[in-house]
């Protein structure tokens, strides 16, 4: 064993510098931690004349990956730059090698995890990803080792800063989702194509992520239903607020015995929640264990440090157990490969929620009436109702919030609530949780 941990680093973008200037600025902290130097021996990108505003040794950059994947002295290597290909291939490589394997990958392990788990196990080779869930927040070490030996029956949370910081500055400056989206484009706050964001593919990444190491099964992106912010309004907002709810876009996923539920959408939380109070581009996760209790991890979700700082922290993991001969210490699934087994996903449309529904209906005699008995006939019951006064000619919003309902009944009910004359568009749903 040499003296020297060499780590290899795929991808000198935003991410990969922070891990630069982390390696570099507590390079004797590392070290004391690990027990051995921790030096960054190559860098590989396409682009190695851009200045990331970070200074590295004549001879570390280089633009062939191979002088990475094919150097035996290199003992981990992190890979940052995302996507599908040619990232899973240089990552399927590495392992192959038994080299260890650090990325912050969270599409790559959404969509590909098996495969990428599968050569981890065969290869008895170290697999990170912290960066992947929460950016700063060290949610997967707490699913892997800090709480294993609980039962967990709950995670919910804010897993996406875009998201949040659209909603929150919607909220505060009563604007309309549009602009602010331009805004945060400009203000490098969301992506030119934001649609992984705001469409909530980003957050269901994220949530496959952590359902597969929470319950010891696979999980597939198809079998998580998602939607996203775009169509959320200031109108619902602000109706959302008088009725003592903020509006969140939300991964949820709950153990039901042998059946998980896992879904992302735009939630109402009550305002004064710990998940209401979240703000901007912050994440938080909340975790209920049958040992622990409630657990919340609150912290930067995304940005050039903190997700270097989860890169680092598998860095370190993955170098203490080089220089020891121990490899995969910690299934990277969580469970022992062999004891993982597939649970099934709970359809959509069999979920229970309480629901916000917005009727903008003709100013008529009997509407309530009419829309309450179409509620009625599909087992569902109403919890409270908000009408505002009437201004003549113009339809009239009425806000509806029911007790727990199954998801199938109210999709029922809203397409014969939808088809009546005194409907002027479609019904606005939002589901709702209790999120103490």
């Amino acid at each position: 064993m040499d003296q020297v941990v060499k780590v290899g680093l795929i991808g000198f973008g935003t991410v990969g510098s922070g891990v630069v200037k982390i390696l570099q600025n507590n390079a004797d902290l590392i070290a004391r931690r690990v027990g051995r130097d921790v030096v960054l021996a190559k860098i590989a990108d396409l682009d190695v004349t851009t200045d990331r505003g970070v200074t590295v040794p004549t001879g570390v950059l280089t633009t062939n990956v191979n002088d990475i994947l094919d150097d035996p002295q290199i003992d981990i290597v992190v890979e940052l730059i995302g996507g599908h290909e040619p990232a899973k291939r240089f990552i399927l490589q590495a392992l192959s090698s038994k080299k260890g394997v650090v990325t912050a990958n969270k599409a790559l392990l959404a969509d590909h995890g098996e495969e990428v788990f599968e050569a981890a196990f065969n290869a008895q080779a170290d697999l990170g990803f912290e960066a992947s869930v929460g950016g700063g927040i060290p949610i997967i070490r707490s699913l892997t080792e800090g709480l294993a030996g609980n039962h967990l029956t709950s995670i919910m949370g804010i897993m996406n800063g875009t998201s949040n910081y659209i909603l929150t500055r919607m909220t505060e400056e009563a604007r309309d989702f549009g602009d602010i989206l331009q805004e945060a484009t400009r203000e490098g706050y969301a992506e030119a194509d934001p649609s992984l964001d705001i469409d909530g593919i980003d957050a269901a990444h994220k949530l496959v992520i952590m359902v597969n190491l929470a319950y010891g099964t696979p999980v597939s992106m198809g079998a998580v239903y998602t939607e996203g912010i775009s169509k959320i309004s200031t109108v619902d907002i602000a109706f959302a607020r008088e009725l003592g709810f903020t509006i969140k876009l939300l991964g949820i996923a709950k153990c039901l015995g042998q059946v998980i539920e896992a879904r992302v959408h735009p939630t109402l939380v009550p305002t004064e929640s710990p998940m209401a109070q979240v703000h901007g581009v912050y994440n938080a996760i909340h975790l209920v264990g049958d040992a622990v209790g409630d657990i919340v991890l609150y912290g930067q979700g995304a940005g050039s440090l903190p997700t270097a700082s989860a890169v680092v922290g598998d860095i370190i993991d993955l170098a203490r157990n080089r220089i020891h001969e121990s490899f995969s210490r910690v299934s990277p699934t969580s469970f022992q490969w062999e004891s993982r087994k597939p649970l099934s996903i709970k359809l959509m449309a069999e979920i229970e929620s309480r629901y916000y529904l917005r009727c903008m209906v003709k100013d008529e005699p009997s509407v309530l009436s009419t829309i309450s008995g179409i509620l009625g006939k599909h087992g569902i019951s109403i919890s409270s109702v908000l009408q505002k006064e009437r201004k003549q000619g113009q339809p009239v919003p009425l806000i509806i919030l029911t007790h727990r309902s199954i998801e199938r009944g109210i999709q029922s009910a809203l397409q014969d609530i939808n088809a009546l004359s005194i409907i002027s568009e479609s019904t606005t749903l939002i589901r709702m949780e209790d999120v103490e």
